[in-house]
């Protein structure tokens, strides 16, 4: 019970710290907010107007605590480019990118985990060889030209998959599949690189432990060895990895949903910071950071699951 509160202390004191930050950020930058949203040539009455709307007129600290209030009640605000309430919005935004992170995870772990134990039982043979390639170059290629990339070959060449826009799961499921599939590979592909990287040398170490030799002495084969005792062992920092990479692919939406005209956050997202919508940029980095810190907090628990010997040391 100790670990479970000092641990959601922690996550607390991260999303409070964050939220500080954030806000900080957000009043230093250069340029009058309620300049930016009505114009320079905004008659002096109406640029005041606003300014007392937006609570700018009230002290930065002030402004925080009350920001704070609102939000843990549930009030996010109001937008002022859609002028509609910010909760609203992101409701009606989540669904792509949600769907958008889980497909790309879904590719990542189907793809790169059952390849990470081939390359690591053909070690130092010719199709592992080629595998480390492909990883290297899984790493070193950017997921915003792997998108054009795709969307030249899939799209405009053979016309597999539509070139941009996003078809509801309700309406139609196989067009909303196709409409994510190929920004879903653009994004998994970096991920798919590094687990199997990961896990391959990982696979390696444990396979040098002296359990797998004790294994194998006792006429255990090489399958039962493999994933009933190097694999889980191997799961720990496996774990680790897939909690960074939804980080990243939260990350890496932002320029791939652009690039497909997704209507998700990251594209919203964007389109805040260009129009300077205070109440929506701030909503939107501070749902980012509890999505992070909440994923964090369930890998840390898949940790015990694992391996239970993790909750025997806490």
């Amino acid at each position: 019970m100790r670990f479970y509160i000092r641990k959601l202390v922690t996550l607390g004191s991260t999303v409070l710290l964050v939220s500080v930050i954030t806000f900080l950020v957000f009043q230093i930058l250069p340029g009058d907010p309620a300049e930016i949203v009505l114009g320079v040539d905004a008659d002096p009455h109406q640029l005041a107007e606003l300014r007392k709307t937006m609570g700018l007129e009230r002290p930065a600290a002030e402004r925080y605590l009350s920001w704070i209030k609102d939000t843990a009640a549930g009030d996010l605000g109001h937008s002022l480019r859609y002028h509609r309430p910010v909760a609203d919005i992101v409701a009606e935004r989540l669904p792509v990118t949600v769907s958008l992170a889980l497909m790309s995870l879904g590719l990542t772990l189907l793809v790169g985990i059952p390849l990470g134990i081939y390359i690591a039982r053909k070690d130092g043979k010719l199709p592992a060889l080629l595998l480390s390639v492909f990883t290297q170059l899984g790493l070193a290629v950017p997921s915003f030209w792997l998108a054009f990339i795709l969307v030249l070959l899939f799209s405009v060449t053979l016309r597999w998959f539509p070139t941009f826009g996003y078809v509801p799961w309700s309406e139609d499921p196989v067009r909303a599949f196709k409409s994510l599939f190929l920004p879903s590979v653009a994004l998994a592909v970096p991920g798919i690189a590094v687990v199997i990287r990961y896990l391959r040398n990982t696979l390696l170490d444990q396979s040098r432990m002296d359990y797998v030799r004790t294994a194998k002495s006792k006429g255990l084969g090489d399958n039962i060895v493999m994933y009933r005792h190097i694999l889980r062992n191997s799961l720990i920092p496996v774990l680790t990895i897939v909690g960074l990479l939804i980080a990243d692919t939260l990350g890496g939406s932002i320029v791939v949903e652009n690039v497909f005209a997704l209507p998700g956050l990251g594209n919203l997202l964007i389109t805040s910071i260009g129009t300077r919508d205070l109440p929506l940029l701030q909503t939107m980095v501070l749902y980012v950071t509890v999505i992070v810190v909440c994923i964090n907090f369930i890998v840390d628990m898949l940790y015990m699951v694992v391996d239970p010997r993790i909750r025997l040391k806490r």
